[in-house]
């Protein structure tokens, strides 16, 4: 029998990636709000105040979720989504729309599986929207 060196241990491994959340509101204070309050969750936020620069965004920063206004300066946050879901369709199912009017025909004839989140909302329901998409080991999509 030979003995050695012992060797060391395996270094650990990385921590994992925080999730990524497209924010999408032409409110500049909503949205930084909502971008402190999910960075402060852990997670990593990218921002957009228009349906353009998130499509743009999009291309080249990949995102876990997306929490998206309906009313949108130059496109509706619906078409935005239809947009979004055909260029990454790993997306769908991990949309939530933000709506003031979330009874207007428009948002309750909607169909599409997404999460309606009613402004004015409370914090905690976006907390808690992005923790049960994102923080079930399953859930993780490893974009990135």
């Amino acid at each position: 029998m030979t003995t050695g060196a012992p060797h060391p241990p395996p270094p650990p491994p990385p921590p994992p990636r925080p999730s990524t959340i497209l924010v999408v509101e032409d409110d500049a204070a909503l949205r930084r709000v909502l971008e402190r309050v999910l960075a402060r969750q852990g997670y990593r936020v990218l921002a957009a105040a228009s349906a353009e620069t998130a499509y743009e965004l999009l291309a080249s920063e990949p995102a876990d979720a997306v929490l998206l206004d309906v009313q949108l300066p130059t496109m509706s946050g619906l078409a935005l989504y239809l947009a979004l879901i055909h260029r990454h369709p790993n997306l769908a199912g991990r949309i939530a729309i933000m709506s003031g009017d979330a009874e207007a025909d428009h948002v309750r004839t909607w169909h599409n599986p997404c999460t309606v989140l009613k402004k004015p909302f409370d914090l905690r329901e976006i907390v808690e929207w992005a923790r049960e998409l994102l923080d079930a080991p399953d859930q993780q999509t490893g974009n990135g």
